[in-house]
């Protein structure tokens, strides 16, 4: 689907043609398309705004496209854009900023932003669902919801399966302080909870002003009756979650990982589970990364709960990415400061 059927003007409105737009991108990894993720709406929207450009220029089609693009303004584009060589950029003289309607955008940014081409991620939109997810399981595991469920269904014995602690007074350790966990954190302010937070780069101020206590990893997991993973992964954190770490944890704690497998030692993990039935792990990623394979023995432990990366957005969701894309693109045009754009020198923190 590389089309985009040209949309007519509204009533009254006239099309910007001093910015001319194209979509860039080609099917992501979750399946997910541009039509998908924008939607017939916002796509009218933007070519309302916009000169936009009627095909969506994808790996197959790009040497057919650039020719009919020097005068290229603005990239929209999501989850499946493909890295632009310096040749290809040398061919969109014009360009000035593309709005990425998803998160991470390392593997694409860099020849961008050295050009001075402004680049902006909706990861903060993404972060939502991601942050929603996590909050969910934290209630429900502090409550001992998922054993009990195994519990009950096996012996239907009401007054002796396993009941958690429950939520008042627990502790929740959130790994890392980026967007998503700080949404987390954001979310469970309504609970009595307490909520710690390892993070190298999260200084002890804001810390405070987050109402969270800055702690080492070694005590995030000893204390947690939860902890919860959202670390980047780079090089300094692939396997930094080992064995140590989880077998310190609580009695009748719960590990949930929906950031990235890689940053957890998955062989460390399944030693700790197998020996520690009381704990749960809800692994919404991981190593190696989806679809873990059939023959993994974490598909036997029964305490090892393991979803298909549904934490980030899915379904109406990712409607949120394309509006935070669509806005950080108003804002530009206004000359607004923007919300959402990424520097360089901050790529190296990101996932």
């Amino acid at each position: 689907m590389a089309d985009i059927h040209p949309f007519p003007l509204l009533p009254g409105v006239e099309r910007a043609s001093r910015i001319r737009a194209a979509f860039f991108g080609d099917t992501g990894p979750g399946g997910e398309t541009v039509a998908q993720v924008y939607g017939s709406e916002r796509l009218a929207r933007l070519a309302h705004l916009t000169d936009l450009y009627p095909t969506i220029v994808t790996s197959e089609n790009m040497e057919a496209c650039l020719p009919d693009l020097p005068d290229l303004d603005v990239i929209f584009a999501t989850w499946g854009l493909m890295p632009l060589t310096e040749g290809q950029l040398d061919r969109l003289p014009r360009l000035r900023a593309l709005f990425f309607a998803a998160g991470s955008v390392v593997h694409f940014a860099p020849p961008l932003l050295k050009r001075g081409i402004i680049v902006t991620s909706s990861v903060a939109a993404n972060a939502v669902p991601v942050a929603e997810l996590t909050l969910s399981l934290i209630l429900l595991a502090n409550k001992g919801y998922f054993r009990n469920v195994a519990e009950y269904r096996e012996t239907a014995d009401y007054g002796n399966s396993f009941v958690g602690a429950g939520n008042y007074g627990a502790t929740v350790s959130i790994l890392g302080a980026g967007q998503i966990g700080r949404k987390l954190i954001e979310l469970l302010r309504p609970f009595r909870l307490r909520v710690l937070v390892f993070d190298p780069f999260l200084s002890h101020k804001d810390a405070g002003s987050l109402d969270v206590e800055k702690v080492d990893l070694s005590t995030a997991f000893a204390r947690g009756n939860i902890v919860s993973n959202h670390l980047a992964h780079v090089p300094a954190t692939i396997g930094i979650l080992n064995g140590r770490l989880l077998a310190s944890m609580p009695a009748n704690a719960a590990f949930i990982n929906t950031g990235r497998g890689r940053t957890v030692n998955h062989a460390d993990l399944l030693s700790v589970f197998r020996a520690r039935p009381d704990l749960n792990a809800f692994l919404d990623v991981t190593d190696p990364e989806e679809p873990l394979p059939r023959e993994s023995q974490l598909w036997s432990l029964p305490n090892v709960h393991i979803s298909a990366h549904i934490a980030g957005s899915r379904g109406g969701e990712v409607r949120r990415v394309a509006d935070f894309a669509i806005e950080e693109f108003q804002r530009w045009m206004r000359g607004e400061p923007l919300r959402y754009s990424v520097a360089l020198e901050g790529l190296e923190r990101m996932a």
